[in-house]
């Protein structure tokens, strides 16, 4: 990814520009605390508000304790490098749910070109592996399986090491029981500002007070928060539950504020490893790996060989995504389809919006098919078209336009979510495919409906997708032939493309010629359910 852009008003800033007046700033609060620690009255405050209160009690660091920060520690490097990844896949952030263009406030790369078309997966950046697990350009699919298969890792981590917080005392090491901790807190940051280390913090094992309110935001604030900020991003759930999207504002501040934790745990790591090298690194590494409170250096040692462990760990990682990427790829979808079992099976889509919410610009993301076929049709405004539907039915139909536009209209409006992040709201008219269904009445046995596009050669193999035969029944899965009450335009699908509503935006196909219905997808192409399946190993269940 490039250097991050900050927009102010309507113009863009780099960052990497402000870093010479930072240190400027940096230098006079410096300069400003170290006159200040010398002053009487502060004297005379920070005497009233220790920063480590002399009385405070001296907590050891019990084995689970140990064994959890540890854990923690893959976790939270799976998590860094996955999710920088699936960021660079769209490195834009907004406040609106609109994302029209040059309305972010970050972004990581240049302004869109205005002279060509330019798609969401064109806007995707490289990364480099050193810092995005598994690298690359547009590996999205992969970074998520990671991302995602590490998540209830780490929330079952936290969960233990909340649990044991409070069945033992050392819950007092991180949860504040007095306001007499805020003035003690601002003694400690004046202090470390002056670059010196509070009175009494190489003495004991309890947290000064500027550490225990980090700590307490970390595990009861910003851990909490990243988890339901998550959540807001899954199209099942916020297109169904509307009120949980709206406790964030929409779904691309929630996307800003996960983008802003991951900030947070960055400074708080850099932080947190900065002080345990400055104030006493052999000490605190004994406390840390054998519960010790010495100053011998067989702490380092087996600290230095579990960090070298996990590092080994995100490079085996980084080699198995690209070594065996169906292996994971086919992992996540097991893991996935008992967890849509358990979470998204019922939940039907009813989240609409105003005509007045409609997004001026939506991205586009794929091409349309050039093939004389497909271009002729276009000419001929699809006259001539027909939409076959056969496969593990009772009675094989082909439809014109016409005899669609014929059948009962279902209008709506709804938020398309986009796997790279993107979101836009638009109005669809087509005819519902559970109507479609009950004409051509499906076997016994058939789960599944794919769906086919015009050959495009420019995209390789053709674009397929398969879905659940159940979500096709929900009302709000329609095949639509109109957007913003205007005929579908050929960037974005004509003559028909799906809508389903309780998935991610890669899986509403475009450009659609055909239908097949039958009991099992995995004998078309490569067998995972999808072109973007096929090949970029995304999870065929996209309701996350």
């Amino acid at each position: 990814m490039g250097v991050p852009r900050l927009r102010l008003g309507q113009r863009f800033y780099r960052l990497n520009r402000w870093l010479l007046p930072l240190l400027v700033v940096a230098a006079v609060v410096i300069f400003c605390a170290r006159l200040v620690v010398d002053t009487p009255s502060w004297q005379s405050f920070a005497a009233a508000n220790p920063c480590v209160p002399v009385d405070s009690a001296d907590f050891n660091y019990p084995a689970w304790l140990r064994s959890l920060h540890w854990v923690n520690f893959l976790l939270m490097a799976l998590l860094f490098r996955s999710g920088i990844q699936i960021l660079a896949d769209h490195p834009r952030l907004y406040a609106s749910m609109h994302c029209s263009l040059d309305k972010e406030w970050l972004r990581f790369r240049g302004p869109v070109p205005k002279d060509k078309i330019w798609t969401a997966v064109d806007d995707s950046t490289h990364l480099t592996p050193l810092l995005g697990l598994p690298g690359g350009r547009h590996t999205s699919g992969m970074a998520r399986h990671w991302h995602f298969l590490t998540v209830p890792l780490w929330i079952l981590v936290g969960a233990a090491f909340i649990t044991m917080l409070f069945v033992t005392p050392q819950w007092q090491r991180l949860v504040p029981t007095s306001f007499e901790i805020i003035p003690r807190a601002a003694n400690c940051a004046v202090t470390y500002a002056s670059l010196h280390l509070a009175p009494g913090e190489l003495a004991g094992r309890s947290y000064n007070a500027l550490q225990q309110l980090a700590y307490f935001s970390v595990v009861f604030i910003a851990a909490p928060l990243s988890i339901l900020s998550g959540i807001a991003m899954s199209p099942a759930l916020g297109h169904r539950f509307g009120w949980y999207g709206r406790l964030f504002g929409n779904r691309q501040i929630a996307r800003s504020l996960h983008f802003l934790l991951w900030c947070f745990y960055a400074a708080f790591v850099i932080v947190h490893v900065s002080l345990v090298i400055i104030a006493g690194f052999a000490r605190n590494m004994n406390h840390i790996t054998l519960g010790t409170d010495n100053t011998s250096w067989w702490g380092v040692v087996i600290g230095g060989f579990i960090i070298t462990a996990v590092f080994v760990l995100l490079v085996l990682s980084h080699w198995f995504s690209w070594r065996s990427p169906r292996t994971i790829q086919h992992f996540f979808q097991w893991v996935a389809d008992r967890m849509n079992g358990l979470l998204f099976n019922r939940v039907v889509p009813r989240v609409h919006f105003k005509k007045e919410d409609i997004s001026p610009y939506m991205w586009p993301n794929g091409k349309p098919p050039k093939t004389e076929e497909y271009e002729r049709h276009w000419k001929e405004g699809f006259e001539n078209y027909r939409l076959r539907v056969f496969g593990e039915v009772e009675e094989e139909r082909t439809f014109t336009l016409d005899d669609l536009k014929a059948m009962e209209k279902h209008q709506q409006i709804t938020e398309h979510d986009c796997v790279q992040g993107w979101s836009a709201i638009a109005e669809w008219g087509g005819v519902r495919v559970a109507d479609i269904l009950k004409l051509v009445r499906p076997k016994p046995g058939a789960k599944y409906a794919i769906f086919f596009a015009f050959e495009n050669p420019a995209a390789g193999d053709q674009y397929y997708d398969a879905h659940d035969l159940r979500q096709l029944q929900n009302p709000d899965s329609i095949l639509a032939y109109e957007m913003n009450y205007e005929p579908l335009p050929q960037l974005y699908g004509a003559p028909l493309r799906l809508r389903n509503e309780s998935e991610l935006g890669f899986k509403q196909i475009k450009w659609i010629v055909s239908i097949e219905i039958a009991s099992d997808y995995r004998n078309h192409f490569k067998g995972e359910g999808g072109f973007r399946e096929d090949n970029e190993y995304q999870a065929r269940s996209a309701e996350i």
